[in-house]
């Protein structure tokens, strides 16, 4: 089965929610730049906000540009958009094999389970609820209203995970 048509049967199942609220008018959030400093550099963040900041890695593709069909090289930098189409983002960097992702800790949900547990070669839980920043670069006043979790595809992202001193836990899969 082709990466597209696989990610297209996980877009019609459950999501595993959003980052935003009722009461938020955008989808797009920015990682906080300390998660990025203990973990990078990236080169390339394929879903990064169309206006930033901070670089998330050396390369950005938008919204405007799809970076879940454009071609993906390097080190990778995953903070998808959250909702339905998390999986297909999951799928594709597990496919890639270098890089990491921050998504809510959904550790109950058949997707998480498919691409992240069956795949990933560590996870970093983080102690605490993170606080995005808006894009104005100002940090959002509320939590992110889950648990998120790191996801490392390949030796070198697993290493950086043990090695970050971010608050919370890290687990070895492979």
């Amino acid at each position: 089965m082709s990466f597209q048509v696989h990610a297209k049967q996980h877009l019609r199942r459950k999501g595993i929610g959003g980052h935003q609220s009722a009461r938020s008018a955008t989808v797009e959030w920015l990682t906080p730049p300390y998660i990025l400093n203990a973990l990078g550099p990236f080169d390339l963040d394929p879903c990064a906000p169309t206006k930033r900041p901070w670089p998330m890695a050396s390369r950005h593709y938008t919204v405007l540009e799809d970076g879940l069909s454009q071609p993906w090289e390097g080190r990778i930098w995953l903070n998808p958009p959250y909702g339905m189409n998390t999986w297909g983002w999951l799928q594709r960097l597990s496919a890639h094999r270098n890089g990491i992702a921050l998504v809510f800790a959904r550790t109950d949900t058949e997707g998480f389970h498919e691409w992240a547990w069956a795949c990933a070669d560590a996870m970093h839980f983080f102690r605490g609820r993170l606080h995005f920043h808006h894009l104005s670069g100002a940090r959002a006043k509320g939590n992110c209203g889950g648990p998120s979790v790191l996801i490392a595809y390949g030796e070198e992202n697993a290493h950086r995970l043990f090695a970050c001193k971010l608050p919370g836990a890290t687990v070895r899969l492979r």
